[in-house]
């Protein structure tokens, strides 16, 4: 198992790094439609459609992307777009996980399906235009979502349940505690601090995500990135409770020893929106 995810990371970083920094923004575009095309195929087989329906979403998912392309979206996308994919993820998002596996079967399956599909779409678009922000606004963006889960794994290991006995969502995913969620917010904090401090003495032309919010003070760049981090774990609860309302411990077996796309990818689809919708807005 050890040997198939270091096999499947280098990969994955063998394909993700020449296009993440090569200048032509097209290899990076093309590389992740498909990657979130293969998260749409798993989104279906998740819901329970069909086979050929899944495949279908697949389709569904890259065209939808392509158009957002060629309305210009990669470039600017209308504000409204960024809040009504932000009102979801904290409204119904926060709402599903309250309501618990059980709730989410009581929506119609091509609801469900279908929402899925425009949400990952719009999560394409919005890692797309943190592409063309920069290369250092994007990779601040990725490690904001990384931090949150790595300090937030150690921390619920080291103190989880000595401090909050209750259980963070123990109907979803037994494992996680409010200890870890603050750890990873910690380590959000501790690693924006970091980028910022690089930032000025590197002087990159292009700011990263936590230097774009302290410029305008830490009253605004303080609950911003706790909001993030907060909006990530919203996202990995929310594959998790569809997992288990499917009964599958893996949204897939696309990449050997770790599951599939939207278990790699799960704390990414509110984080990106949102995190495009504060920078326009703030």
């Amino acid at each position: 198992m050890l040997k198939q995810r270091v096999i499947t990371a280098l990969i994955l970083l063998a394909l993700l790094l020449p296009a993440l920094f090569t200048v032509n923004p097209w290899p990076f575009m093309v590389l992740t439609v498909v990657i979130i095309s293969a998260g749409a195929w798993e989104w279906g087989r998740l819901n329970g459609v069909s086979s050929s329906v899944a495949w279908a979403g697949a389709l569904l998912c890259l065209l939808a992307c392509a158009l957002a392309h060629q309305m210009g979206w990669v470039q600017y996308t209308p504000p409204l777009v960024w809040l009504f994919a932000g009102a979801f993820w904290v409204l119904i998002g926060g709402w599903m996980i309250l309501r618990g596996v059980s709730g989410w079967v009581l929506w119609p399956r091509n609801l469900r399906w279908l929402g899925g599909l425009l949400l990952l779409s719009l999560a394409w678009v919005a890692m797309a235009q943190a592409h063309q922000r920069g290369v250092n606004f994007l990779l601040s963006l990725l490690v904001l979502v990384w931090a949150a889960d790595v300090f937030a794994y150690f921390f619920g290991k080291a103190v989880g349940g000595r401090w909050i006995k209750t259980k963070l969502a123990a109907s979803i995913s037994p494992g996680k505690s409010w200890e870890g969620v603050l750890g990873g917010m910690l380590g959000v904090l501790l690693v924006a601090l970091i980028w910022v401090e690089l930032d000025r003495r590197w002087g990159l032309l292009d700011l990263s995500l936590y230097s774009l919010l302290f410029a305008r003070g830490a009253w605004v760049a303080l609950p911003a990135l706790l909001f993030l981090s907060a909006m990530s774990v919203v996202g990995d609860l929310l594959e998790s409770l569809v997992k288990r309302s499917a009964g599958m411990k893996d949204s897939s077996g696309l990449l050997p020893g770790h599951g599939g796309v939207l278990d790699r990818v799960d704390a990414l689809l509110p984080t990106l929106p949102l995190a495009m919708m504060l920078v326009f807005w703030i």
